[in-house]
């Protein structure tokens, strides 16, 4: 099954996250698309239950490291259910990602930027 990730559905920091070319041929994995499918969903929990463990992580800091944050990968989750035909909202998305709605989360967990944060932020924006 291959999911479709239409970039023209969010923000530029959220989706065009480009993996940079290598020269280095990866070995190819002996497993079936099932076994493929299952590893991936249980990384992708591992991942989301990391960042649940770890609420000091600020998306904004992700996002000047890594290029993307729980909001992303949220609304990463609602464009595989839309490519699916699984009707989750953005919210219901969201709620996955963050173990908790997300006016819950940023209540409780986010800061406001920093002047340094943010000037990270705008910079990596315009590359």
């Amino acid at each position: 099954m291959q999911l479709k990730f239409p970039v023209a559905r969010w923000p530029r920091s959220c989706v065009e996250v480009m993996i940079p070319p290598t020269s280095a041929t990866p070995r190819p994995l002996k497993m079936n698309e099932q076994e493929r499918t299952e590893l991936e969903a249980a990384a992708f929990r591992r991942l989301v239950q990391h960042l649940r463990s770890r609420p000091d992580a600020q998306n904004i800091d992700l996002m000047n490291l890594a290029g993307f944050c729980r909001n992303c990968l949220s609304k990463w989750y609602k464009a595989a259910a839309d490519d699916l035909d699984i009707e989750v909202s953005l919210d219901e998305a969201r709620e996955e990602v963050y173990g908790m709605p997300y006016a819950e989360w940023k209540k409780r967990y986010q800061k406001d930027a920093t002047p340094e944060q943010q000037a990270a932020f705008d910079k990596g924006q315009k590359t």
